[in-house]
């Protein structure tokens, strides 16, 4: 038997030890005497005169409430009688006259919050009566009643009758919350206890705003459908308090259609309606009234291309700017007068025309297009001539009347190309705004007929799509259907696309059934072909951010071969899913990344097989395609919250050193996607060491990430970065290509628009927005053979997104109102009490004004109100009569 020997007390017991209660030599006269007090009072609930029971108690209970309203530390009164609590208890048990049991459990039930870890606090709650309040002992007493209260009822063991006690103490416990500016306790409780319904007695107009701020914060760390409980619950108190833009948001969070057009129409005064119409103008949502036609003008974005040419003369930036403007070639290191023929010029004009296209956006003026055309677009070679000729449609974006007029000659041109550039060019110029007359379906409608060329009917299809992107329009699917049966397979993919554009988010069972038949019946080596990516992105487009409604696709795709079949799932998954932050997606799609694809065979083994390469080569790629969607998914939706996007940070940087190539060439995307027109810097560092990797794939979609980065942000490091790239691979001309339409991306229309798909504080995601950014990122899984290969024209996907980051105001006429505004970083609100400040760091401007990502304003004086709380794009302003009558 082993001995035991004493050991010295450690440090840790000596700071233990001096935590216990001091010996009584320490404690002050007035401590002493109420320590003999107590102890006095308990001696007389031991004693068998039980008619001095009644006053004890009251005598006990008014000593501890004196010290418990506020609790700084833990009170004297309950530190003296830790040592009688179990005393306490058996004195409650031989308690015989009620009300005095009670008071007793009363007592015990405030001691059991410092001496108890067993619940004890709740169990003696229980035990008093109806006539005592829950808040005598103060607020942390409720707050730790109201955590047990919780925990209990989640317990699996409770009983129904138990639950329903607990719930009654809760309705007790919500009040005195409300009352006291704790309504995020409030609200914690009745979410554990999943009846959010309570609330609706006990919200007035001084609270509404903090409890559905609260409720709306905690929607994105809660699982379906406690989410949307949650969403439901805040709109019906911003209805209630007759918050029309704010119910609006919450609506739109909701993508509930009927329910928009209920809100859209509730409020009684006209000017509040039309704000509300800017509110889904920007969600490019269109809804169907009678006899609102200026409501529908504005949800029509009709006067955006004015409005966006108001700003641009305001901040006097009309001037037209070249490539070369953007390029600053003169301040690139190591300039490349040395390598004279080496350049290739195709390429180069290319990547000129993309960058004139995306600097002077919207302007509808340029150096190379609007004046004589014809001469800079036959600087091209073939499918070059398209995208050329389709960079007029972003210049002349937004102006339907005007710009269509410029697109209509070159729609007679004898080259084919240049004739699909057009078409394409007329789906750029009305994409998110809809015209009465429907020119685009008038003119692209007749390219669609079979007999046409190829490049013309992809201009043509991929028109349609951008044109009628989001509307769901039956016509558009109607005429876009046919596609789905020709011949060539890269017809088939756009045509599946666009589809998937048209149909965005809305389950569109026509546009399901004919994508699905058409995978279903593509033979394997068609399945292997990078274009029939593009009809399970199509699939995956229609439902976008529904979640679990894609069960059921789900099911039907599992008659496809593999790989193919967990290609086709994960990306429907990950559509279906996108900005949900939904954590389980988040783990499913971490695991297939971390799976490794087949190790290539050694060079023994691989002698039979040499002759098979090209054929083994698609298969591989197509193999390796799902852990890059994977990857892409894993940003796609966790960039639904912030905690989500700077966790995805983390995951990307591990699966950047262990993850296979295809991962690897993905993360650089995905970075970009969470991350969109917001260069922050450490997705930026990250970003451009990954620019010049050994591996060309990895590089380029690093370069192309770091322009989605800094889209339409001007960013000065970024274009240092950019300038020291192109000297880098002054030799690489695919290279060079990306470095250069990197640069176009970061001076977007000339530093004024976004691309980034949240709007209204970075709250509501625009599925639209969304989809174009999806759909580029998708294509260039496999970049070497699209945006580097003949598929360039998908670049044009990014007009979907396309945005001024401008706040304008309005008076109620639809006339500009400068106003003065403060500008600064956003600051979060969300259970603060009273009035925060939500902006830091401001500066004051004149509207109209331009946005960065994580900015807000506010209306520097009170001199006019707004319709709505955010102000971001358009805000319609009114005279405040308060203000001037104080005056």
């Amino acid at each position: 038997m082993a001995s035991t020997t004493p050991t010295k007390p450690t440090e840790d017991d000596a700071k233990k030890a001096d935590k216990k209660d001091p010996p009584e030599a320490e404690y002050s006269e007035e401590d002493l005497k109420l320590k003999e007090d107590l102890e006095m009072l308990v001696e007389r609930l031991n004693d068998n005169n039980t008619s001095l029971y009644g006053a004890a108690v009251d005598m006990l209970a008014s000593q501890i409430k004196s010290s418990t309203s506020s609790m700084t530390s833990v009170p004297k009164p309950l530190k003296f009688l830790r040592p009688h609590y179990e005393n306490l208890k058996a004195i409650h048990e031989k308690l015989k006259e009620l009300p005095v049991k009670q008071k007793c459990a009363d007592i015990l039930s405030v001691l059991a919050m410092t001496c108890s870890t067993e619940r004890d606090c709740l169990r003696y709650r229980l035990a008093t009566g109806p006539g005592l309040e829950v808040g005598r002992w103060g607020q942390e007493y409720v707050k730790h009643l109201a955590s047990e209260v919780s925990h209990e009822y989640i317990n699996e063991e409770t009983s129904v009758e138990q639950k329903e006690r607990l719930f009654q103490l809760a309705v007790e416990i919500v009040p005195y919350h409300m009352s006291h500016n704790s309504e995020v306790d409030a609200c914690d409780l009745l979410m554990e206890m999943d009846r959010l319904d309570v609330l609706e007695d006990f919200v007035d107009a001084s609270s509404f705003d903090r409890v559905c701020l609260y409720l709306i914060s905690c929607v994105a760390y809660v699982p379906d459908p406690e989410d949307s409980n949650l969403l439901r619950a805040a709109l019906r108190f911003y209805r209630k308090f007759k918050c029309h833009t704010k119910a609006m948001r919450v609506a739109l969070q909701l993508n509930d259609p009927k329910l928009i057009e209920e809100i859209l129409m509730t409020p009684e005064d006209p000017t509040t309606r039309k704000q509300l119409a800017y509110v889904l103008s920007r969600q490019h949502m269109l809804i169907e009234l009678e006899e609102e036609d200026e409501l529908t003008e504005i949800m029509s974005n009709t006067n955006l291309n004015a409005q966006f040419l108001a700003l641009a003369r305001e901040l006097d930036i009309m001037e037209a700017k070249s490539p070369e403007d953007i390029y600053k070639s003169h301040l690139e290191p190591n300039q490349r007068t040395h390598i004279g023929g080496s350049i290739d010029s195709s390429k180069a004009n290319l990547a000129a025309s993309f960058v004139n296209g995306f600097v002077n956006a919207g302007f509808g003026e340029d150096k190379l297009l609007t004046a004589d055309g014809n001469k800079w677009i036959y600087k091209h070679k073939e499918g070059g001539m398209m995208s050329a000729a389709a960079a007029l449609g972003l210049v002349l974006l937004w102006d339907i009347d005007g710009g269509l007029t410029h697109i209509d000659k070159y729609l007679y041109s004898n080259e084919d190309f240049v004739k699909a550039g057009a078409l394409l060019a007329c789906g750029i110029v009305n994409c998110g705004v809809k015209n009465d007359c429907d020119p685009a379906i008038a003119l692209l409608g007749d390219y669609i007929e079979p007999g046409k060329p190829l490049c013309i009917r992809v201009g043509a299809v991929l028109g349609l799509g951008l044109a009628y992107v989001g509307s769901n329009n039956p016509t558009v699917v109607e005429l876009l259907t046919p596609a789905l049966s020709h011949p060539q397979l890269e017809v088939q993919g756009v045509a599946a696309l666009a589809l998937g554009l048209v149909a965005v988010g809305t389950c569109n069972d026509a546009v399901m059934t004919s994508l699905l038949q058409l995978l279903m019946e593509l033979p394997t080596e068609s399945l292997a072909d990078g274009h029939a990516r593009y009809i399970q992105l199509g699939l995956g487009l229609t439902y976008l951010g529904k979640q679990d409604y894609c069960d059921t696709v789900l099911e039907a795709l599992k008659v496809l071969p593999e790989p193919y079949r967990k290609e086709a799932a994960t990306l429907l998954e990950v559509c279906a899913f996108a900005g949900t932050g939904n954590v389980l997606k988040v783990q499913s799609l971490l695991h297939i990344c971390s799976e490794h694809s087949e190790p290539e065979p050694k060079e023994s083994e691989s002698k039979e097989k040499k002759d098979n390469k090209e054929n083994e080569k698609p298969k591989e790629a197509k193999r390796d395609a799902v852990y890059s969607i994977a990857t892409i998914g894993i940003g796609l939706v966790a960039m639904g919250e912030s905690i989500g996007g700077e966790m995805s940070h983390r995951m990307f940087g591990h699966l950047l050193r262990y993850g296979d190539p295809a991962v690897k060439r993905a993360v650089p995307l995905a970075l970009a996607l969470v991350s969109t027109s917001n260069p922050q810097l450490p997705i930026l560092d990250t970003l451009s060491k990954f620019s010049h990797d050994v591996d060309k794939e990895t590089s380029c979609n690093s370069i192309l990430g770091l322009g989605l980065l800094g889209a339409g942000t001007n960013n000065a490091r970024l274009a240092a970065n950019m300038r020291q790239l192109a000297s880098y691979y002054a030799k690489e001309p695919q290279q060079l290509f990306m470095v250069r339409l990197a640069q176009g991306l970061i001076h977007m229309g000339k530093g004024t628009m976004t691309l980034s798909p949240y709007h209204c504080d970075n709250f509501i995601l625009n599925r639209v927005a969304l989809a174009g950014l999806l759909s580029l990122l998708v294509a260039c899984i496999d970049v070497k053979n699209t945006i580097l290969g003949k598929s360039h024209y998908l670049i044009y996907l990014l007009t979907t997104a396309l945005r001024p980051r401008m706040l304008v105001t309005l008076d109620e006429e639809g006339q500009s109102l400068p106003v003065s505004v403060r500008v600064g970083q956003a600051v979060d609100v969300v259970g603060q009490a009273g009035k925060p400040k939500t902006i830091t760091g401001f500066q004051t401007h004149t509207t109209p004004v331009l946005l960065s990502h994580g900015e807000r304003a506010e209306l520097a004086t009170d001199d006019y109100v707004s319709f709505t709380d955010v102000l971001e794009g358009f805000a319609i302003l009114k005279k405040n009569t308060d203000a001037m009558d104080t005056t």
